[in-house]
């Protein structure tokens, strides 16, 4: 089988930012990393959940909403994937950003009750707040 584009970098390497995995049909994939791969360091399991939680309510309720093909975690806990149509890196980033912000506004995690998620115990907003913030600061060169 074909390796997939994101096995095919080097994760050894790697530091946290926003990179364009590649487009197809219109579609790009983006890698919203977090953290640095395979240095122990990773998003805690509450934490990534309230982010997913929060992070695709917010950007399904922006200005490119219609564009939204999916946003999802990474199962290495060191960032999530976003998925969009036409909408090229630079203004994938900044809209990226603006979402992330918005996410620290919000004052409870969306979709928690047992009726709307199927591991509504595991979300932690303020660990999840703490890696968006630490995250922005990568995206807008604050560190």
């Amino acid at each position: 089988m074909d390796n997939i584009k994101s096995f095919e970098l080097d994760h050894n390497t790697m530091v946290p930012g926003f990179y364009c995995l590649g487009e197809a049909n219109g579609v790009y994939t983006y890698d919203m990393r977090f953290k640095y791969p395979n240095k122990g360091d990773y998003i805690s399991y509450a934490a990534l959940h309230s982010i997913e939680h929060l992070f695709a309510v917010v950007i399904r309720n922006s200005r490119i909403k219609d564009k939204v093909v999916y946003f999802g975690p990474m199962g290495c806990r060191t960032g999530c994937y976003l998925l969009l149509y036409g909408i090229k890196e630079e203004e994938a980033k900044k809209v990226t950003i603006e979402c992330l912000e918005k996410c620290l506004e919000l004052d409870y995690v969306p979709g928690t009750k047992p009726i709307e998620c199927g591991n509504y115990k595991e979300h932690n907003l303020e660990e999840a707040q703490k890696e968006i913030r630490a995250y922005l600061d990568v995206l807008t060169k604050k560190q």
